[in-house]
């Protein structure tokens, strides 16, 4: 059922530490929703999310990278995951390939969404485009990793550890655009470690792309859209195709 509530306050005085709990409340509800309506104000909610996070700071690419890296290691563990029987009481009648199918199609949706609002703020008088594009990122990537974690369930291969644990592992598995590779999630916390390097230049260049095609020459609206929906179906298929490999339900 769809959550009525709606999207959390955006107080100008709350803390710059509260930005990946807002961004993952946000996404848990936007990549859900099936309403035009609602996904366009979930929308606006993280475009004022990135104006108000402006003074967070954007001071070149090297450390712009390392505050999205950051962020999304604090998003995740709060990002709203639906296990297996919550996703197949919500599509009823759905075979495993389906259910992907379905999940792909929902945050493919829900990442053209959040590019397209971007869009449209950035041709608008924006000192802080780089945060506003850094926000963008976050909320799309949060979208993505949540998917990860969902097709995980829906193939049955939950990544072991506690729900703090997985979801860290489903970020290194975003920035390798592949199925849980067994082993310790808590390196991905470690400054310096290759999975973070990994996930910090991911970010960088995910970032960049969304600055190219968000600029007004390339008609930011459209492009924002066109661009986050074909690289998160590209993600989704490039995971699911290494977990149905795995998985112990591929012949169902």
């Amino acid at each position: 059922m769809e959550n009525s509530s709606h999207p959390p306050a955006t107080s100008p005085d709350a803390a710059p530490q509260a930005l990946p709990g807002e961004v993952a409340e946000l996404v848990g509800e936007l990549s859900e929703t099936v309403s035009p309506p609602r996904r366009r104000k979930l929308t606006a909610a993280i475009s004022r999310l990135g104006r108000r996070s402006g003074r967070a700071g954007w001071h070149g690419v090297q450390s712009g990278g390392r505050w999205l890296t950051s962020e999304v290691l604090a998003m995740a563990p709060r990002l709203p995951v639906r296990d297996q029987q919550a996703l197949r009481a919500q599509f009823p009648g759905l075979n495993t390939e389906e259910l992907a199918d379905a999940l792909i199609r929902g945050s493919a949706r829900a990442a053209s969404a959040v590019g397209a609002a971007a869009g449209v703020a950035m041709v608008l008088p924006l000192p802080a485009a780089p945060v506003e594009i850094a926000v963008e990122t976050l909320a799309v990537v949060g979208i993505e990793i949540k998917l990860v974690a969902e097709l995980h369930e829906v193939y049955g291969m939950r990544a072991p550890g506690s729900r703090a644990e997985r979801m860290l592992a489903y970020a290194a598995a975003w920035a390798h655009r592949r199925g849980v590779a067994l082993g310790p999630a808590g390196v991905v916390l470690v400054v310096g470690s290759p999975v973070r390097r990994r996930l910090q230049r991911r970010l960088i260049a995910r970032a960049g792309r969304s600055a190219v095609s968000l600029g007004p020459l390339f008609s930011g609206a459209v492009a924002g859209g066109l661009l986050n929906r074909h690289e998160t179906r590209r993600l989704g298929t490039d995971v699911r195709g290494d977990l149905r490999r795995r998985s112990p339900y591929q012949l169902r």
